[in-house]
């Protein structure tokens, strides 16, 4: 019998919050399911930035290839930023080999036109339309569809149904997770003799971060800002110190109650005695106030690590997997898992790594951002088990470059890009860009400095 598969996608839902010794966070259900499950402690998002991520791991391509080079809102829209047309997804090989496929919740890969200001989440204080409508012929191989674009109203969330156009959105009074998770359980409920790929895209804990029900707020309401940013590379007494530990209280909450709507989801999956692949993951971390830093996309590992959980007993056996996985490979492995046809995907599949039929697979992760209107930088990295290097183009002033050894500097404390190891890693990270024909402009200086 082949099995189901359910993807759920925590929105900047940071690995170390599931980690032992991690954030001071509850996770009772997701802990339940790393006991009886696989957890891969080396799987990285190789563009920690919602909708680039997004887009590699349904696509398993590389953004220039998939079309998505930077967050998609109204801006970047006019730009061609977006998911092209008639790529190929794991959904759409896994509808052709006869799945019911599903998705709810955040999308975030279809350009905003004109009239999505109108009929979604409207205009942000920033000047850009964020929220969009996907037409049908543009949900990449998913055919129940309850979901929008990119809309941060997690108290008063709003979707758009398979058959609704774009006047027609539902708009809801719950909690998104809670509600998104209400959903999913009516689609494992429905009759059907064939198995079903469903993908779960929780918005919460992404910001706003108070958008979150009491029932989970005042768990963390009285924690010190010490006892909440636990993690050394956290320049306590600054004002990032502090705004990062206000904002801990309420993301903390957030997961907790991610937590609790995942073990509803993986309680009814039980339910139903069928073999079921369940992954859960997130498309990036957050900085949190380490390395003086709140957000995302940048290169240190609480924005770059994901959490991963694969728990399908009787396919895949409890334990560790420590073969790394990048955003291009979610693609090919879930194929794998599924025993489809996963090599139509450039990226590399871990299902057999996942099933104890393989050793290895610690292949080294690329790392990639691009330029925008706002920052014209670029950068591209390589990142091993062992140390991670990652090269800065600045038009303005040229290349640089940082190395971390993350076996004796795992808070990413001490850059030491002159060691023979990132000599090493530099020389990888050329091979990987000329075989990819990656025309990144930091190219040449990097060549430069690791002889290329």
């Amino acid at each position: 019998m082949r099995p189901n598969i359910v993807v759920v996608m925590a929105d900047q839902f940071r690995a170390a919050a599931i980690q032992p010794g991690g954030d001071p966070v509850a996770t009772p259900h997701l802990d339940r399911l790393a006991a009886a499950g696989c957890v891969m402690e080396q799987a990285v998002s190789s563009y920690p930035v919602c909708s680039p991520h997004r887009a590699m791991f349904l696509t398993g391509l590389r953004p220039e290839a998939n079309g998505v080079t930077l967050n998609v809102h109204s801006e970047s829209a006019e730009d061609g930023v977006g998911l092209r047309d008639g790529l190929p997804t794991w959904a759409s090989v896994l509808r052709d080999a006869g799945y019911r496929t599903g998705y709810i919740g955040k999308w975030h890969l279809e350009p905003p036109v004109p009239d999505d200001e109108r009929f979604g989440e409207g205009r942000r204080d920033d000047g850009k339309v964020w929220d969009a409508w996907s037409p049908p012929e543009r949900r990449f191989g998913f055919d129940f569809w309850y979901s929008y674009g990119a809309a941060d109203r997690h108290l008063a969330p709003h979707y758009w149904t398979a058959d609704a156009g774009r006047e027609a959105r539902v708009d809801v009074d719950a909690w998104s997770a809670e509600h998104e998770v209400d959903v999913a359980l009516e689609f494992l409920a429905t009759p059907s003799e064939d198995p079903y790929t469903l993908m779960v895209s929780l918005n919460p804990p992404h910001q706003p971060f108070d958008q979150v029900p009491e029932r989970y707020r005042r768990l963390y309401a009285d924690r010190s800002a010490e006892e909440l940013l636990a993690r050394p590379n956290v320049p306590h007494g600054t004002t990032i110190a502090g705004e990062a530990a206000e904002i801990a209280r309420d993301y903390f909450a957030a997961i907790t109650g991610v937590d609790e709507q995942i073990g509803r989801l993986a309680d009814a999956i039980e339910a139903t005695g069928r073999p079921t692949v369940l992954l859960f993951t997130a498309d990036h971390g957050m900085q949190l106030g380490s390395h003086g830093l709140l957000y995302k996309n940048v290169a240190h590992e609480e924005s770059m690590r994901l959490p991963v959980i694969v728990h399908a007993p009787g396919i895949v056996p409890p334990g560790v997997c420590d073969a790394t996985v990048s955003s291009l490979d979610f693609a090919p492995t879930i194929l794998g898992l599924a025993g489809a046809d996963a090599e139509r995907f450039p990226g590399r599949d871990r299902s057999p790594q996942l099933r104890g039929e393989a050793s290895g697979g610690t292949d080294p992760v690329v790392y990639y951002r691009y330029p925008s209107r706002s920052d014209p930088s670029s950068a591209r990295g390589l990142r091993e088990p062992q140390g991670k290097l990652v090269a800065t183009w600045h038009p303005e002033h040229g290349l640089e470059v940082e190395f971390f050894d993350l076996v004796a500097d795992p808070y990413e404390l001490n850059s030491r890009p002159d060691v023979p190891a990132a000599t090493e890693l530099g020389s990888a990270l050329l091979a990987e860009l000329a075989a990819d024909g990656d025309a990144w402009p930091g190219r040449a200086a990097l060549a430069a400095t690791y002889g290329g």
